[in-house]
């Protein structure tokens, strides 16, 4: 059964089933613009700054060996770059490219522009209470920073 006898979902089951919902929007974006999931993901972490290759590894929750392989693909595409980290000599940070920047601001706004058709059905009262509530599960349990705001 999908529904209580209430008809309604209970609150795992409505976050996994909202996260299969948001995946696919996010897939589907990717494919459109030429990325896999995982390299949408990290040009949108990039979008705010570069970051050292430990620091992605534990916000893309990815084991050192995949993100390496991932930055490597991506590098190939022109889409980011390994730069001497200035505080420790040993290390590099990856950034985007310009052509990166301008993919990743593309497929940023238009990904957002399709999560937010998912709440099409919700009014601002909804959509406050929603964001405020998924907010404070995001805080309180450390989610990293892998999606801005639409408008940062």
């Amino acid at each position: 059964m999908l529904e209580n006898e209430n008809g309604r979902i209970g609150a795992v089951p409505a976050l996994v089933r909202s996260t299969f919902l948001v995946n696919a929007v996010y897939g589907e974006s990717a494919r459109e613009h030429g990325l896999t999931t995982q390299q949408g993901q990290l040009l949108c972490v990039l979008m705010g700054q570069p970051y050292g290759m430990g620091e992605l590894s534990a916000m893309l929750g990815l084991a050192k060996s995949s993100l390496t392989g991932l930055v490597d693909r991506t590098e190939r595409n022109g889409l980011v770059r390994r730069e001497a980290d200035e505080r420790d000599t040993r290390a590099v940070r990856v950034a985007l490219t310009a052509r990166g920047g301008r993919l990743a601001r593309d497929f940023y706004t238009e990904t957002c522009r399709r999560i937010e058709e998912l709440l099409d059905r919700l009014d601002d009262a909804d959509r406050d209470a929603l964001a405020r509530l998924l907010g404070r599960v995001v805080r309180d349990n450390d989610a990293p920073a892998v999606f801005l705001e639409p408008n940062e």
